[in-house]
Parts: C-alpha cells; sequence; structure tokens
C-alpha cells in the first residue's frame, strides 16, 4: 500500500524538525579541531570516503556549490587537515586528502559524535536503532536517487555499507 499524502507530510514535518534541531545543536557541539567547523565535517567524511578527490567531485557529491566547497577545502588546509596535489590526469586541476591530522580529527569527530548519539539513544532498544538507521538510510537512498533523476545530484556519499567508520586508515 502507498504512502497517504498526510503520512508523508507527517515524515516530512518530522524530519525538518529534526533537521532544525540538529543545526541547532551544531552551536554546542564540542570543538575538536579549531580549523574544523562543523560546516566542514561533510567535506572531511567526502575526502575520506572518496579521496584523493577533486574539489568539484566533492562539491557534486554534498549538492554544493564548488565555491563554498573550495572556501572549506582551502580552510581546512590551512590547518593541516587536508592535503592538496596536482590531479595527475589534469595538471590544472587539484585532488584533495586527509593529512594525518585530519585522519585523526575525524576519527575523534566520530568518536565523540557516537558518543553524544549513544547518549540519546539511551533508552532505545539496539533493533530499534537498527530498523531506523535502515530506513533512514532507504530514505536518503531514494532522496539522492529522485535528485538525481531530476539532474541535481551525483552519486550518495553514504550508503548502509559505505560510511567513514568503516573505512580503513
Amino acid at each position: 500500500m502507498q504512502v497517504s499524502t498526510d503520512k508523508a507530510t507527517d515524515l516530512f514535518h518530522a524530519l525538518i524538525r529534526v533537521q532544525k534541531l540538529l543545526l541547532a545543536a551544531r552551536t554546542i557541539a564540542p570543538k575538536i579541531h579549531p580549523g574544523m567547523e562543523t560546516a566542514a565535517y561533510p567535506v572531511m567524511f567526502t575526502v575520506h570516503t572518496m579521496g584523493p578527490v577533486g574539489i568539484s567531485d566533492v562539491a557534486m557529491v554534498l549538492h554544493s556549490d564548488v565555491s563554498t566547497v573550495s572556501r572549506q577545502v582551502s580552510g581546512l588546509f590551512a590547518h593541516g587537515l587536508l592535503d592538496k596535489q596536482p590531479d595527475p590526469a589534469d595538471g590544472r586541476a587539484t585532488l584533495v586528502s586527509l593529512t594525518d591530522a585530519g585522519r585523526q580529527s575525524l576519527d575523534e569527530v566520530q568518536l565523540v559524535r557516537g558518543q553524544w548519539f549513544q547518549e540519546l539513544l539511551a533508552d532505545w532498544q539496539a533493533d530499534e536503532t537498527d530498523l531506523f538507521t535502515e530506513h533512514l538510510q532507504r530514505l536518503g537512498d531514494s532522496l539522492d536517487k529522485n535528485l538525481r533523476d531530476r539532474g541535481a545530484a551525483a552519486p550518495t556519499i553514504f550508503t548502509a555499507s559505505d560510511r567513514p567508520s568503516d573505512k580503513e586508515h
């Protein structure tokens, strides 16, 4: 049975509420590294998952403007979290990758965020969390496909089997 418009709207409103709460939580989140703002975390996660990778590829994956990602990359580079090297396929382009300090900072971010979410989920059962995660990833995949079908996106960065925490350093 297809989801009703009312149920879809309820879900959309619940997601908007969670999105706003997560944005508000950014202001109280512990600072892991002075050069890594929370807005740059997706860049770090993407570079970790895909790197070495071009800035335009990072922007496509994140559904972001190249100039925004370029500024974020420059800041992360200035703080020693990312490394830049010429793209061997195109000398005019630059590839970025995590430095050792970047990997360490990303590991710390994931640990702190994991502990925070563990506290938030204190009254959840493990199977509830697994099911919610599966459904949330499925929703993300559906949204990503819809965006790509409309010409507005690139490949999904995080899938159930390809999250940054699952990758070796």
